[in-house]
């Protein structure tokens, strides 16, 4: 096993779900039913070679901190813009998390979508989507991170709307092109700043730049407004405020893509860019990302505690923790927040995948009865389903306690860590909003997840249709099931308790910050000296003679990934002088933020388990037990009620401001270039015309006039004098007497 091959897996799992994508848009139809077998074989091939990447990576190349490639792929001018993929830890768990959540949603989707017309075309679509964010995932440059990125837009915007028939689905595919415009206009900003900055557009390039101490316009201020936005592509992917308002309304789209976008790909890619750019974050830029998280957590959760629609439910809840994942990496504690990315994939997938198989069983009841009123999304019109679909409520129990943050649960490893983190955070940082608001949201999600399992599985049916469902074909529930386990503890780590204990953190350890101390908080950096990672690899790199041109020049501004070569093109970055080997000498902890957040374990720990409980015994109180009346405090809490069920009301606020704003500038554009820019082109047209009418006047009367005057006149001589041009001598002998007669008459 050589470096080189385990890249040439890597661009093997990212081209087979394009060669899907292929054939099932030109022969899918053909195919029929085996277009999406097909497709389900492709990205099952896709999950073991990612599993074998993995395993790889963890043992043969264990020491190894990176393995890329770069090449040369356009050449304009003097510049040569480079291109390449990578394989480290993080691409390489994030490899594992897409395949695996994209096989199971293709597998689900062969019984979910048996019966649509355009069934090739979607597992087409799902390819495409697939395709696309695992090019995010493998990306060592900007480049192909924003191509691929674009990508995810078009194939979102393809899935989101695939039902293009209803109105509702049509408006939320174009509602969610159009937010993430917004946000990638930021990124592809931040992405300008940084290559005419440092002329190059890979990751360690410009790490190592930062890290040299050369920083955009030689401002930090610059620095940090990169930063942020590099992180406005995050805001718009991972729907973070104020760019959240797309995501519950992708929900028109198909149940299984609902599963795919929320829990591996489209949002996902969002919280792996700011895990990908780590390094290159000031302390303003992490403590703006914390606070925009911290605060899309917190509104999130607050608004999915009343919402009635099941998809709509688990929509705000995969916000709320998105919010949580971005405000980890923005207050520091990055193995936690990736760590929380991968957990939450399991337990969503499985949540939407459960909600499918509900929604899915309502239908097929609904079909029953000849009912085509009865909405098989809204929780009131369910009840009584954990006798009729036993399997679906056990699995949704599980990633429910999951998502809860319930001890013995990855969801309770990942979320204590990244509670933890904002705790140490606070604590070094003076910013205690950031702990509270996740802390009160963590207590918000155990209470609106135990009333959507209470409302929906709990209790007698509410309706004849969900008293006559039952559990689905073995396709849609052996995912449930597969998801459910992954949410187990001891998938990451033998202590049930700490997380830090097991392979994935110990494997996932925070970068070193590339950013300057100037410009970077203190607590982040190590406590015994240590060389500068990003520059040490071009040093060796320069030693072994691969450096082309001034090896000094290229020390400051460029760490090409070297400590050994793997091949021609691939360099590969040794664990020597990084944080993987920090925790010998002197001190047990890599930076003084590390030491904190040990001591902030167990409190946050404990903190943690109170208030979850405390909000799943609330939501027992009130649905289960009945003890309080939830109508009734609705009625008492009538304005906070209608102002979490409207979700803030965003909607409103940006049609009356942003949409009735570009409306209205729209209809000024448009009477400005009716009445001033098309006044002015037909006023010149009338001018024109007039001007035209009178030279043609002109030129028809006097111009002419003398022409044809003097034609005329010339026709009337030359008549005249042909009378006289008889060809006769006498004639000729005639006029020349009476011409000297003439003379001699008055001359003489």
């Amino acid at each position: 096993m050589t470096p080189d091959t385990l890249l040439e897996l890597a661009a093997f799992v990212l081209v087979f779900p394009m060669l899907g994508f292929v054939i099932n848009i030109f022969f899918g139809k053909r195919l029929g039913r085996i277009s999406g077998w097909l497709a389900v074989t492709i990205v099952g091939i896709d999950v073991l070679l990612s599993v074998f990447i993995l395993y790889a990576k963890l043992t043969t190349f264990s020491d190894v901190n990176v393995i890329q490639t770069k090449i040369s792929w356009l050449a304009l001018g003097s510049s040569n813009i480079q291109v390449g993929i990578l394989i480290d830890n993080l691409a390489a768990m994030m490899l594992i998390v897409v395949t695996l959540i994209s096989f199971v949603v293709h597998l689900f989707s062969t019984e979910y979508m048996a019966d649509d017309i355009r069934y090739s075309r979607y597992f087409a679509y799902l390819g495409l989507f697939t395709f696309s964010m695992l090019g995010i995932v493998i990306a060592n440059n900007f480049l192909f991170m924003y191509i691929f990125w674009e990508l995810v837009g078009l194939s979102s915007y393809l899935l989101i709307g695939f039902w293009y028939e209803k109105k509702s689905a049509a408006d939320a595919g174009k509602k969610a092109f159009l937010v993430n415009r917004i946000g990638d206009l930021g990124f592809f900003a931040g992405i300008l700043i940084l290559f005419f900055s440092y002329n190059t557009l890979f990751f360690d390039e410009i790490f190592a730049g930062i890290s040299g101490g050369h920083i955009p316009f030689d401002s930090g201020f610059w620095l940090t407004a990169s930063g942020i936005l590099i992180f406005c592509g995050a805001i718009g992917k991972s729907a973070q405020f104020p760019l959240h308002v797309w995501l519950p309304d992708a929900m028109e789209g198909p149940t299984p893509v609902s599963a795919l976008i929320h829990a591996a790909t489209m949002v996902a890619a969002g919280v792996y860019l700011v895990a990908r750019v780590f390094p290159m974050f000031s302390a303003d830029a992490l403590t703006a990302i914390a606070y925009v998280g911290a605060f899309t957590a917190f509104m999130s959760a607050t608004i999915a505690i009343t919402q009635v629609d099941f998809k709509r439910i688990l929509a705000y809840s995969t916000v709320s923790q998105l919010g949580f994942m971005v405000m980890s990496l923005g207050a520091c504690s990055y193995t936690t927040g990736f760590f929380h990315l991968v957990t939450h994939a399991w337990f969503k997938a499985a949540l939407f995948l459960a909600s499918g198989s509900v929604i899915h069983a309502m239908h097929h009841s609904m079909h029953k009865f000849h009912d085509h009123h009865t909405d098989p999304q809204d929780i009131n019109n369910m009840g009584g389903l954990r006798r009729t679909m036993p399997l679906t409520y056990i699995t949704f129990l599980i990633v429910t306690f999951a998502l809860s943050g319930v001890p013995l649960t990855s969801g309770f490893l990942s979320k204590d860590g990244i509670l933890a983190g904002t705790l140490a955070f606070a604590q070094l940082s003076g910013h205690w909003f950031i702990p509270i608001a996740g802390f009160t949201a963590a207590g918000m999600t155990a209470f609106y997840m135990f009333r959507l399992t209470i409302i929906a599985f709990h209790g007698e049916p509410k309706t004849e249709i969900a008293k006559n469902t039952h559990d689905n074909k073995f396709v849609i529930v052996f995912p449930l099931v597969l998801l459910a386990v992954l949410s187990f503890w001891f998938i990451y780590s033998p202590n049930p308790i700490d997380a830090n204990q097991g392979w994935f953190v110990k494997n996932l350890p925070a970068p070193q910050t590339a950013v300057p101390e100037k410009y970077q908080f203190k607590f982040l950096s190590p406590l015994e000296k240590h060389e500068n990672p990003y520059l040490m690899a071009m040093e060796h790199q320069c030693k072994e003679g691969e450096c082309k041109g001034d090896c000094e020049h290229e020390k400051g501004m460029a760490a090409a990934g070297g400590g050994m070569t793997g091949g021609s093109n691939t360099t590969v970055t040794m664990n020597n002088a990084g944080h993987e080997t920090s925790h010998t000498g002197g001190h047990k902890y890599f930076n003084i933020f590390e030491e904190e957040m040990h001591h902030a374990h167990l409190p946050a720990m404990l903190l943690s388990i109170i208030i979850a409980g405390l909000g799943i015994l609330f939501s027992f109180m009130v649905y289960q037990f009945k003890i309080f009346n939830a109508d009734n405090m609705a009625k008492q809490f009538s304005k906070l009620h209608q102002f979490s069920f409207r979700k803030w009301y965003f909607d409103e606020i940006y049609h009356a401001t942003v949409v009735a704003g570009l409306v209205g500038f729209s209809k000024v554009l448009a009477w400005f270039d009716l009445y001033l820019i098309d006044g002015m082109v037909n006023l010149t047209a009338f001018m024109t015309r007039g001007f035209s009418y009178f030279i043609g006047h002109f030129d028809n009367i006097i111009i002419d006039g003398f022409v044809n005057l003097s034609a005329n006149v010339t026709g009337f001589f030359g008549a005249a004098f042909r009378k006289v041009q008889t060809g006769r001598v006498q004639t000729y002998l005639v006029f020349v007497v009476l011409g000297v007669m003439l003379l001699i008459y008055f001359f003489v």
